[in-house]
């Protein structure tokens, strides 16, 4: 019973990392699209600014406008 588990457990751990790498190699220049989490209210509950691009809660993150 205890085998089962850890084989299902590998499985789904392998289809799982099997549909990232075919994410990142369907996309162009295999990057993965991203945004802000200061947009999210639920990340970002003090308001504060993001810390990769810099943006503020009410503005567009400013990695998506270079893209």
């Amino acid at each position: 019973m205890e085998w089962k588990v850890v084989a299902l457990a590998i499985g789904l751990l392998a289809i799982g990392f099997a549909g990232i790498a075919i994410k990142i190699l369907v996309k162009k220049d295999g990057k993965f699209a991203g945004t802000c989490a200061s947009q999210s209210p639920f990340l970002n509950k003090d308001g504060e600014a993001c810390s990769l691009c810099g943006a503020k809660p009410e503005e567009q993150c400013r990695s998506q406008e270079s893209a």
